[in-house]
């Protein structure tokens, strides 16, 4: 039976974004210099109103928000050069042909425009799916971690998350989430996701896989140990289901690249004064082609399995 329910695996890992005042305080002080130098904390009788401008600074942090625009570039033509048009994914048409088949999800860019800290950033990303199997669903998740200066993207493009992950007659959906690790002793964790058996992604099959579900249960609890403690900093969560309807609010499935940019609002871009340029591989203005966009975002690409 297919059922194209929420996965919510990430549901219970709070963002940072949704902390409370003194819990904010306390993480803050957890997280250390880089993000303390954005008010002089060491002075205790700051004044109410002094408290709230500095909480007011905090809550504009790129990494505080916790909304999410989505984005749409398409295939592009062999040998074309030409700058590439971004729309929301819900106002393209899907791509009927993949009901029923298998896709590839692969990551392509990680930007970390601002993350709690400073210098290199220990990102750990972790997706989550629902792969349909015969007449039943196995969850699946996949972890990697990726090293990142601030203000700059990852090394990666390609990086494969699900190899031959099967979309069922009403779609596919999946969950994303980051973890900027600032703990010490966690990185030996991290270098165990850095191993070979991590760096291919997770091959799915058409029926299910035994392995399968103790693999997702250990990854997944390594995902919610990290977030949980004290020195690590959850910062993007979101959720995507991509569907074969005409629904007016709805998002679309479809061969090409996804964006996810975390916003401070659901109008902060307006997605046809950018565009992507293939000439440099980056997203820019179309007003000025040396201006990126300035939020924390990362790009999946979904394509076509082929045996």
């Amino acid at each position: 039976m297919e059922n194209k329910e929420l996965i919510t695996v990430f549901s219970d890992i709070k963002l940072v974004g949704e902390y409370d005042s003194r819990s904010l305080t306390a993480k803050l002080d957890q997280i250390g210099e880089g993000i303390l130098e954005l008010s002089d904390r060491s002075d205790r009788s700051k004044s109410p109103d002094e408290l709230l401008r500095f909480f007011g600074l905090i809550k504009q942090q790129p990494w505080m928000q916790t909304t999410h625009q989505f984005g749409y570039i398409a295939l592009r033509q062999s040998g074309s050069t030409e700058p590439q048009v971004i729309e929301y994914p819900g106002s393209i048409a899907a791509d009927t042909t993949l009901k029923n088949k298998r896709i590839n999800i692969r990551l392509d860019r990680l930007r970390v425009y601002k993350y709690p800290g400073r210098g290199i950033h220990n990102i750990m990303v972790s997706f989550a799916a629902r792969n349909q199997v015969a007449d039943s669903q196995e969850s699946v998740t996949f972890s990697q971690t990726y090293r990142v200066a601030e203000g700059q993207m990852a090394s990666i493009a390609g990086y494969p998350i699900f190899i031959g992950l099967n979309v069922g007659s009403q779609g596919v959906a999946f969950e994303c989430s980051t973890v900027n690790v600032n703990n010490e002793t966690d990185q030996a964790i991290l270098a165990a996701l850095e191993s070979p058996p991590f760096q291919s992604g997770l091959s799915l099959l058409t029926t299910a896989q035994p392995a399968i579900a103790p693999f997702t249960e250990i990854t997944l609890g390594v995902v919610k140990a990290l977030a949980r403690r004290t020195e690590n900093v959850p910062v993007q969560k979101f959720y995507l289901g991509l569907d074969f309807e005409n629904a007016a609010m709805g998002i679309r499935l479809k061969e090409g690249n996804y964006i996810a940019a975390q916003v401070p609002s659901e109008t902060a871009i307006e997605w046809h004064k950018w565009e992507y340029r293939p000439d440099i591989g980056t997203i820019v203005h179309k007003a000025d082609r040396l201006e990126t966009l300035p939020y924390n975002y990362l790009v999946f690409r979904v394509s076509r399995y082929e045996a």
